[in-house]
């Protein structure tokens, strides 16, 4: 029935006494005290519940933070941890690590895509004979002791990145471009890596290395059009070199083959005359021998 019935007075508010009383109406649920209560009861047990279970990955290792002072280390799985005083860094021990000098890789895979970002601040190095190198290198390593790695030094991938770029510069400062650009490619890798561990282990970084890999080792870009000027007459010179000693090698023996020949020919026809020479001197003295002895017998056999 609507409120401005026949039977409703129509004189000023006169509608109004037709609505509830206002102790009779009752609110939402969602607003009385108990479902408040019962809410801010759940929520903070969830929160305690979030934060005192924590979990660990295969590959890692947890460090429990009590007010910032570690006092343990857990192993991968499910753990707990008093809430709200104690958190969690996870440190990734089982897993190869790496960090990329003069690229950056975007995506990897069978069509691996890289940054293209400039990294010639990284990769751009002087070598031994005053001339300029773009070297790009990948380190791989592993995390050994997770207390150190987290605690010993700040800032510890600009630290490490800043040691890995001292070691390179220097190791590619002692070598011509050539060794660097050509031949010496792997020694540097060794060198390097046995250096920066060395640095690594005076630290107290608690990293092991375990591989520097030289990704790519150019020219700059203006002046590779010269440099492969070069690199062509260089094999073209050694490839005239190695088509010189093959013929040598063909003509040479050869000739002293037909040399030796020629000697051995020239000693059995000697030895083959000396030898015919003796036997006719003894063949002669037997036969004076016998003439002397019957002159008349040894003329007649010689004559018949």
């Amino acid at each position: 029935m609507s409120i401005f019935d026949d039977e409703t007075p129509r004189g000023p508010m006169g509608w109004a006494r037709n609505l509830p009383d206002a102790g009779q109406i009752k609110p939402p649920v969602w607003l009385t005290g108990k479902f408040v209560r019962n809410a801010v009861i759940s929520l903070f047990t969830l929160m305690v519940l979030t934060s005192t279970a924590f979990q660990v990955r295969p590959e890692e290792v947890g460090l429990v933070l009590r007010l910032g002072k570690m006092v343990r280390t857990t192993e991968p799985g499910l753990h707990f941890k008093f809430p709200f005083i104690e958190d969690v860094l996870r440190v990734p021990v089982q897993r190869q690590l790496k960090e990329e000098f003069g690229f950056r890789t975007v995506a990897a895979g069978t069509s691996t895509r890289y940054s293209a970002a400039d990294f010639n601040g990284e990769s751009v190095m002087l070598t031994g004979d005053l001339n300029v190198a773009v070297v790009e290198w990948v380190v791989q390593y592993r995390v050994t002791d997770p207390y150190n790695y987290l605690f010993r030094v700040r800032d510890i991938t600009d630290t490490f990145r800043s040691m890995s770029q001292a070691v390179m510069r220097e190791v590619v400062g002692d070598r011509t471009v050539t060794e660097v650009l050509t031949v010496g490619r792997q020694e540097i890798a060794t060198t390097s890596e046995r250096l920066l561990q060395e640095m690594v282990n005076q630290y107290e970084m608690g990293i092991i290395i375990e591989q520097i890999v030289l990704q790519d080792v150019t020219p700059p870009d203006p002046v590779k059009p010269s440099w492969d000027e070069v690199n062509q007459a260089q094999q073209q010179r050694d490839r005239l070199i190695n088509e010189a000693l093959a013929e040598y090698n063909k003509v040479v023996p050869r000739a002293k083959g037909e040399a030796s020949q020629a000697i051995l020919q020239a000693e059995g026809y000697a030895l083959e005359r000396v030898n015919g020479a003796q036997g006719d001197a003894t063949r002669f003295k037997a036969v004076y021998e016998a003439y002397r002895r019957a002159p008349e017998v040894t003329r007649r056999r010689l004559y018949l």
